[in-house]
């Protein structure tokens, strides 16, 4: 298998295989391949933690219970997943003894064995209305992982115990070693005046984290004055909350919101 990240601003991720190689993906990553790749769905994706029920985790996550797996039917072929905001792609390595969570539309593609589900905190109720609708895709397995971050990437090593709180929609990717809680920031005139709203996430080492500085929520609510629309950040994190019940009936019936 060979990769190459092409372009700067707006991203692509192409990826070329030869037979017997295949890639795995969400429905909908797809930008562009050549002719002689297959496309199969799979609940599957051979790492043993897969299967059906990693299905209905993603579900909740938004996403399909179907995953798809690309591979070439003769010769190498290639398929590329283009990013969706301006930012990075970059490849993470997931062992057995070590995993990422990666923010909700994140996750572009993966070799065979890398499983994706959720992760919530504390509560569904806490995961899907803490700010912008926090909601994460967990990486385990054994493979490689390719990510897509928004806008630039800021990183931090975290030693056991230190804490860095952060705007949910700019939490971008962090080892499955770092803690996670959503959290309040004190104060009644936070809760009622502040502008960013009051819920933080306090993510804790050991541990890295990579921040992106450009998340949907933020852009959405920079342009949504100039398209006639309701104005704001608050009718931005609306839109991400409902996106995420969408999503789930939209993964019950096989498709993705």
């Amino acid at each position: 298998m060979q990769t190459e990240v092409k372009g700067t601003t707006l991203p692509v991720l192409e990826v070329i295989l030869s037979p017997g190689e295949e890639v795995i993906s969400t429905h909908g990553q797809l930008s562009w391949m050549t002719a002689n790749m297959q496309m199969t769905q799979t609940t599957n994706t051979g790492s043993g933690g897969g299967g059906f029920m990693a299905g209905l985790k993603r579900v909740v996550a938004g996403g399909g219970i179907f995953l798809t797996k690309y591979s070439p039917t003769s010769g190498e072929g290639t398929v590329n997943f283009a990013a969706k905001m301006p930012g990075r792609i970059f490849p993470i390595e997931i062992t057995p003894a070590g995993g990422f969570l990666v923010h909700r539309h994140g996750w572009l593609c993966g070799t065979n064995g890398i499983t994706p589900t959720i992760a919530l905190q504390q509560s569904f109720r806490g995961g899907l209305y803490g700010g912008d609708g926090f909601i994460l895709e967990k990486l385990e397995g054994q493979g490689t992982a390719w990510v897509e971050i928004a806008g630039e990437i800021i990183t931090y090593d975290l030693v056991a115990g230190q804490t860095i709180l952060v705007h949910p929609g700019h939490v971008g990717v962090f080892q499955d070693t770092v803690s996670f809680q959503i959290t309040r920031v004190p104060g009644i005139t936070n809760m009622i005046f502040g502008g960013d709203g009051f819920h933080l996430v306090a993510l804790t080492g050991p541990g890295t984290v990579w921040l992106q500085s450009m998340p949907l929520a933020v852009l959405a609510g920079a342009l949504s004055p100039y398209l006639g629309d309701r104005g704001g950040r608050e009718g931005a994190v609306d839109s991400i909350a409902g996106g995420s019940i969408g999503g789930i009936i939209g993964g019950v019936l096989g498709r993705n919101v």
